[in-house]
């Protein structure tokens, strides 16, 4: 019996990294996912790699109506809502002098409105069935700062005031909303990292490893499972000990 049997489950940027192996263990935990991506090849490469289990739907967050229409979809077919996984996000970094007012904007849509207009439309069907889980996707970096991230940092800082204010508006619904804040996590993201950047890495992090996207995943479905029904409004630092 899994942690999460019977449980339907959207997780969005479920392509790929994090996302793709989030979708996995929660399908090893009894969920339905519907993965949430726009890379339509990637996305249907991963449902069928991962079974009937997902189901792939093609969707860009940063459109309200787009949302709209995958969420009615699903509630359509399953009657319900019970998992937002706020996963999907993009970096576009330059230092402040050097950023344009495109990559800013570009990081602001995808993981900051994007995240809005997800949690908004997903929300209002939680609240009917008086049941939900929503976690957000932020970063260490939201906690401290990065040098050449202005827009990705605020976004994830952003994040971090919007898991607590929504964990304040809908626990009378019977809903929980977190955030995970990863610290260096060995995705494709940081494939172009120098080798010596990501030594030093793990040089700073008192595991003196990267982090795994299971552990992000794991992390997750923890937040996801009755086991976490009285947490609600933290932020959860998976980073290998890097912000003590």
């Amino acid at each position: 019996m899994g942690q999460l049997d019977g449980k339907v489950a959207i997780i969005t940027g479920a392509a790929q990294g994090i996302g793709k192996v989030t979708a996995q263990r929660f399908v090893e935990e009894g969920a339905m996912v519907y993965a949430w991506d726009i890379n339509e090849e990637k996305g249907v490469a991963m449902s069928k790699e991962l079974g009937a289990s997902v189901v792939f739907q093609q969707v860009n967050t940063t459109s309200f109506t787009e949302v709209e229409k995958a969420v009615g979809a699903i509630v359509e077919e399953r009657g319900r809502i019970d998992i937002l996984i706020n996963n999907a996000g993009i970096t576009r970094d330059a230092s402040l002098k050097k950023m344009t007012p495109e990559q800013w904007q570009q990081v602001i849509d995808v993981n900051l409105t994007g995240v809005f207009y997800c949690t908004k439309v997903v929300a209002a069907q939680m609240s009917e069935q008086q049941y939900g889980r929503i976690c957000n996707a932020s970063s260490v970096v939201g906690l401290y700062g990065n040098f050449g991230q202005t827009n990705y940092v605020a976004t994830k800082a952003g994040l971090i005031g919007m898991t607590k204010t929504w964990a304040r508006e809908l626990g009378r619904k019977g809903i929980t909303v977190n955030a995970v804040a990863p610290g260096f996590i060995a995705t494709d993201m940081i494939e172009t990292v120098p080798q010596e950047i990501l030594d030093s890495f793990k040089t700073r992090t008192p595991l003196q490893r990267l982090g795994q996207p299971e552990d992000i995943a794991n992390a997750y479905v923890f937040l996801s499972s009755d086991q976490a029904s009285f947490i609600t409004g933290t932020v959860l630092s998976v980073d290998g000990g890097l912000i003590i």
